[in-house]
């Protein structure tokens, strides 16, 4: 489950950083920024395959088979996961439902819920009380705020 949720939470800070940074370079074409988070986000899963499956074969001295290979592809899909909602609210966007910036808005919103329920998420798994719940899920959303800030940032 650790390494689920840690793909979840790298997958959604990954989605928030392409939908600001899209947002500002696409600023009235919310289904270019959509398509900046789906390949975004399969680019990242790609690599993160790959790079798993090397090192497991490395690790364990054989060759990696099909199955595998799948079972770390499975693994690592909540990279691709966490990139659904905040797609979903460009796709809105994209088809008019909302307008782009609404949508980006609401893209924004929903990655930092994400990340709020992953905290909720971490924080029951390892029975934390109210205020380990509260510090687990402010860092959280703290940590994604902080690298998209970094983000744009860099990009100016």
């Amino acid at each position: 489950m650790g390494e689920r949720l840690g793909g979840f939470i790298y997958g959604t800070i990954v989605a928030l950083a392409v939908v600001v940074a899209g947002a500002r370079a696409y600023p009235q074409g919310a289904g270019h920024i959509a398509a900046l988070v789906a390949a975004t986000s399969v680019a990242f899963w790609l690599a993160h395959v790959y790079s798993h499956a090397l090192a497991h074969s490395v690790a364990n001295d054989q060759h990696l088979s099909f199955g595998e290979v799948q079972r770390i592809a499975r693994r690592e899909g909540s990279i691709i996961e966490a990139a659904l909602p905040p797609f979903a609210a460009l796709l809105l966007g994209a088809f008019g439902v909302i307008s782009t910036q609404a949508a980006v808005w609401v893209a924004f919103a929903l990655g930092l819920a994400v990340l709020a329920a992953q905290g909720l998420t971490l924080a029951r798994v390892e029975r934390l009380g109210p205020l380990g719940t509260l510090a687990v899920v402010a860092g959280n959303v703290s940590l994604g705020v902080l690298l998209v800030g970094l983000k744009l940032i860099v990009s100016h």
